[in-house]
């Protein structure tokens, strides 16, 4: 990302701060959690609450890197499946970026891929999933506190202490800086070009040195299918048993499942 493109996100931040720190609210209210609290699992929460929306979230491996997520809404239910190729930071990310299409996005698409790449900053709708995300796995309040603490445990490294919060609140080195600069925090505003496109193996030799929890920073590859497979198929079986669907379409369903999995893992 360049720093013109990192100047209008932070601007569009600004401009519509008010009106995403009422939604992060609603969606605190809605899971029944405290909005001054950090998410220690975001997972945990959003599972249930997509859930009450009419989606199921599950994670697998995807051979292709450049996709975060698949979205799709079928006429009963919806789902969003998480790519475990990604670090636990992505993924983290990735599924508070979801919270927002699906809680607040209005006339969201049936099908959707979610690229891991800049491109998606341009459009209006995905700047605003990323601001929602950075304010629910950052709540400002406990991000300036944390802010301050790192900083000083980093003798006034901006780097360090980036650092220091994305490995607290394990979310991605670019949503930390957004984040930090979106609520006006460094001393210098000027973003440097040494700051903003920092090398992921020289974030990984930050954290190897200041002592943190590097396994954020991995791929977590894990691997719903064989759940979802066996839910599916109860389903399908009980189905079958009331007359409302027959065994060779379940057959069908089943076939199709197991050869799109095996497409997206790329085997």
């Amino acid at each position: 990302m360049n720093i013109e493109r990192l100047r209008k996100i932070i601007k569009y931040c600004d401009a519509n701060r008010a009106d995403m720190e009422s939604k992060v609210k609603n969606f605190y209210s809605f899971a029944g959690m405290s909005s001054d609290k950090e998410v220690l699992n975001i997972m945990q929460i959003a599972r249930s609450s997509f859930r009450e929306k009419g989606y199921l979230v599950f994670e697998m491996p995807f051979s292709d890197k450049e996709i975060g997520a698949l979205c799709y809404r079928g006429d009963a239910l919806g789902y969003i499946v998480l790519n475990t190729s990604l670090s636990k930071v992505t993924i983290n990310f990735a599924v508070c970026h979801e919270l927002y299409h699906v809680f607040y996005q209005k006339n969201e698409p049936k099908t959707k891929v979610e690229l891991v790449n800049n491109h998606y900053y341009e459009q209006e709708e995905e700047v605003a999933a990323n601001l929602f995300a950075g304010m629910l796995l950052m709540p400002e309040a406990s991000f300036r506190f944390m802010y301050a603490k790192f900083k000083d445990e980093s003798g006034n490294n901006e780097k360090d202490t980036l650092i220091r919060l994305m490995n607290y609140y394990q979310a991605p080195y670019m949503a930390v800086l957004i984040r930090a600069y979106e609520l006006g925090l460094p001393d210098d505003m000027n973003i440097s070009e040494d700051l903003l496109n920092i090398e992921p193996n020289r974030i990984r030799e930050r954290f190897h040195d200041l002592w943190l929890d590097a396994d954020i920073l991995d791929a977590t590859g894990k691997d719903d299918y064989t759940h979802i497979e066996a839910l599916v198929e109860q389903f399908g079986k009980e189905g079958v048993r009331d007359a409302y669907l027959n065994q060779r379409t379940l057959e069908k369903v089943m076939k199709n499942m197991r050869k799109l999995y095996t497409d997206i893992k790329g085997e």
